[in-house]
């Protein structure tokens, strides 16, 4: 399953039609996936990355996991990098492209000294839940700010987890005013390559700065599927 906003984002924010790719990593070969797909989104979750991925301290109980999916999402989106398959990666899907790329996570936000709270309060509306929560600033030159034009903005905050060690070999594009870095772009990537901590996805024509993430997503889907195609 998939949550609707990520489904609507799609079709209203990149003009794409989006499928979903069922976690069933026996028999689900990524090159057959991407050779189906011109492009890949990595959606966020109530699920966490296995910490046994990076190499850290083994989760507490009732921590909530999705080993099918670390088992897909994570070759899918290396494979999708080496192919050029435009990739978005949010919130889970931030996470683990960073693991995926060798990158560590924290797994307690809210026990690290000198960072912010980072998590929404579930007894609040969901309006109230993904409503801006915090600043980011943008690094100059960066895909985001080139995006976005100004360099300061509020995006909303939904997570527990976050970058510990970055990944070698990605380009930080915005970082909260703790030092939490959230967003990245890959370096080596032959296309769109972006992955953001917040939730773009959100009522996505209703916020200027994440109708233009998804449109530049959703133009790299299709400069892809014209490359294959022939078509002009």
């Amino acid at each position: 399953m998939v949550g609707e906003k990520y489904l609507t984002a799609l079709i209203e924010g990149a003009n794409a039609l989006p499928f979903i790719i069922p976690v069933l990593a026996d028999g689900m070969d990524p090159d057959e996936i991407l050779g189906r797909c011109d492009g890949l989104l990595l959606t966020g979750s109530p699920s966490n990355v296995d910490p046994a991925h990076y190499d850290g301290d083994p989760s507490r109980p009732g921590t909530l996991h999705d080993p099918a999916r670390d088992a897909l999402t994570l070759p899918l989106a290396r494979r999708a990098l080496e192919l050029g398959v435009p990739l978005l990666a949010v919130c889970r899907g931030f996470q683990e492209l960073n693991v995926t790329l060798g990158g560590s996570l924290h797994q307690h936000l809210d026990e690290v000294p000198g960072l912010g709270k980072h998590k929404e309060d579930p007894n609040e509306p969901l309006d109230v839940q993904y409503g801006p929560a915090h600043p980011v600033s943008l690094l100059k030159g960066g895909m985001l700010a080139r995006l976005n034009g100004d360099l300061r903005v509020r995006v909303n905050s939904l997570h527990n987890q976050g970058i510990r060690r970055l990944a070698e070999g990605v380009t930080v594009e915005a970082i909260a005013d703790d030092g939490l870095i959230e967003a990245f772009t890959v370096d080596e990537a032959s296309t769109f390559a972006l992955a953001v901590q917040w939730h773009p996805e959100w009522k996505v024509l209703e916020n200027p700065f994440s109708t233009k993430i998804f449109r530049a997503f959703g133009d790299a889907c299709r400069k892809r599927a014209n490359k294959t195609t022939g078509a002009v």
